[in-house]
């Protein structure tokens, strides 16, 4: 356990790890969603729906790009937890799925708590936070 124990020195890596993993998530993510301002509302893709994931085909990338660079985490961070729980409820409450399986949250709740972390740790030394604002 020794090994473990010297690991802490290296948290900043492990952020940036981190950082990287869910910044490139919401950024593939948000630019698939682009697609959506071609679409028509439909009785599949209701127009309230539809203006919510073109909001996000914006929101997304721009927030996994600040995510990426470390420009503005911990407020990434907190639009992230706030997509994640709006799809979180979306999929248990509204589409009534399992946490596991076809279509499951699992993956967004990972997502969810990444960003909770990100929000409460911080983008680390190897960012543009510790840059511009000193963080």
């Amino acid at each position: 356990m020794g090994f473990f124990a010297h690991l802490h020195h290296l948290s900043d890596w492990g952020l940036l790890a981190l950082r990287l993993g869910v910044g490139v998530t919401f950024l593939v993510h948000g630019i698939q969603k682009q697609a959506m301002w071609k679409m028509q509302p439909s009785a599949q893709m209701p127009a309230n729906l539809l203006s919510i994931l073109r909001a996000l085909s914006i929101a997304e990338p721009l927030g996994g790009v600040a995510v990426i660079t470390g420009f503005l985490t911990q407020l990434a961070a907190v639009g992230f937890i706030i997509v994640m729980l709006g799809a979180i409820n979306l999929k248990a409450r509204q589409m009534h799925k399992r946490f596991t399986g076809d279509g499951g949250w699992e993956l967004d709740y990972v997502l969810l708590s990444a960003a909770l972390a990100l929000a409460i740790l911080g983008a680390g030394r190897i960012s543009l936070d510790r840059v511009v604002f000193h963080l």
